[in-house]
């Protein structure tokens, strides 16, 4: 359908919308029970206080005669019997090329200050995931700029990661490295349940005008309604699909799947599920997949027989109590093609970006990297993992040269090692040369086990 076609079939569903009303029944922790008002999941109604202003909201569930709704705002003032005007039958979302460069609310509204851009097209941002078979394979690299990632968890175009994290240790910045240094053609970055001290930091600092030039930023702070939180993160995946069905690389990343999980939590025990897994009602680990699996590569038409573009995603988890099997970091590590952990430890002792390596995994790297890439990688990582283990002997001094050949070269690179795998937040370097970095690390560590533990 040409973009006439979508700007009228939009205009006719919400045309068809229009007229059906109800009544505030009760108050349903944060959201209303709303009597005689028989709107589908999804649709958008607006109450109609009787001392205050209107308040938007999206219809999120229903029972015997009541139809649960989260709004997207404040509900102080509404009161029982209030009317209740459905206004959307669905929430399609305008999209375009002038989004690039903007900041938008969780709605999809332009919140920078600047004029409305030109949005031609219409998507849907309840859209399902591709069919299993429609998914072409993943076959090409996508350079990120950052090191440790490109070559030691080299990442496809169409991958889906899990960037796994406690609180502070800068996981936020990475996001902001990934945006202005990756290959991508637009970065669309979800901002979900942040600190709203930290947004305009975040855009200022951390991402700064050059990444912001070619980003789409959709925000929902912490004290926005659950409501407002969940749709940021279905807005930006649907405003990443626009740009994925135009032929273009996308770079998709979520902060935070645990801030949206909560959002949801509060939806669904306002409608009334019951709690589960750490108070996690069922339809929280419905929504993740049905998310999560929105990105990837683009089906390939006769118009582009290579695919349609293709989202590469990076999604990052607040892990609880650093724990990485709490049931959102399990869930999503287990949908997800890899997992990024980013260590505690390290960022105390000033190691950025903190990834673990031994910890981390990419699932795609052995199909994408070339035979030397993936073997110099795997020695770097067995020389950490080496480290690791005899790591509190040598520490306290009690571990004696010699007693092995690995561990002894391990101790004499660990300064280079980490030379590499650390870079400054406005660093970029190119995958090709983070690989001959590693090639040259590996091959000192190979001379160093002929000669018996001697790196050279």
């Amino acid at each position: 359908m040409n973009s006439v076609g979508t700007r009228y079939a939009a205009r006719l569903r919400r045309a068809v919308s229009v007229g059906l009303t109800g009544s505030v029944a009760r108050m349903t922790g944060a959201g209303a029970a709303v009597a005689g008002l028989p709107a589908p999941v999804g649709a958008e109604v607006r109450f109609s206080p009787a001392g205050g202003p209107p308040v938007e909201g999206v219809v999120t569930g229903f029972h015997g005669g009541e139809t649960f709704v989260m709004p997207f705002a404040d509900l102080a003032g509404v009161r029982r019997g209030d009317k209740v005007r459905l206004t959307r039958g669905t929430g399609d979302l305008a999209v375009g090329d002038g989004l690039i460069g903007r900041v938008l609310d969780g709605r999809g509204r332009v919140i920078d200050g600047k004029p409305a851009p030109p949005r031609p097209h219409a998507v849907d941002p309840h859209a399902a995931p591709p069919p299993a078979l429609g998914r072409p394979p993943i076959r090409r690299k996508f350079d990120t700029g950052v090191r440790v990632i490109d070559a030691l968890l080299t990442v496809g175009r169409g991958q889906r990661i899990g960037l796994f994290a406690g609180s502070g240790v800068g996981k936020s910045t990475l996001l902001a490295q990934l945006a202005r240094g990756s290959e991508a053609d637009v970065a669309v970055l979800a901002l979900v349940g942040e600190r709203g001290r930290e947004v305009r930091e975040f855009l200022d600092h951390d991402l700064g005008p050059n990444g912001l030039s070619r980003s789409v930023v959709v925000v929902a702070t912490g004290d926005e309604p659950a409501a407002v939180r969940l749709r940021a993160a279905l807005t930006a995946t649907a405003i990443a699909e626009h740009f994925r069905d135009a032929g273009r690389s996308v770079l998709l990343m979520l902060d935070s799947v645990t801030r949206l999980a909560q959002a949801q939590r509060e939806i669904g025990l306002a409608a009334g599920e019951p709690p589960a897994t750490r108070g996690y009602p069922p339809s929280v680990f419905a929504l993740l997949p049905r998310l999560l699996e929105r990105s990837g590569p683009g089906a390939p038409s006769p118009k582009r027989p290579d695919g349609a573009g293709s989202i590469t995603a990076f999604y990052t988890t607040l892990v609880d109590g650093d724990d990485p099997n709490e049931p959102i970091a399990d869930a999503v590590r287990g949908t997800l093609d890899g997992h990024v952990w980013l260590s505690r430890a390290l960022a105390e002792a000033n190691h950025f970006p903190a990834v673990d390596v031994p910890g981390s995994l990419s699932r795609l790297m052995a199909q994408l990297a070339a035979s030397e890439h993936a073997q110099a990688a795997g020695r770097v990582r067995s020389l950490l993992a080496a480290h690791r283990e005899a790591e509190d002997l040598i520490r306290i001094g009690a571990y004696q040269s010699g007693s092995s050949a690995e561990v002894d070269v391990a101790v004499k690179m660990k300064p280079a090692i980490d030379a590499f795998l650390r870079q400054r937040p406005d660093e970029s370097t190119p995958a090709h040369e983070a690989v001959s970095a590693l090639q040259a690390l590996a091959a000192t560590a190979n001379a160093g086990l002929t000669n018996g533990g001697t790196a050279t």
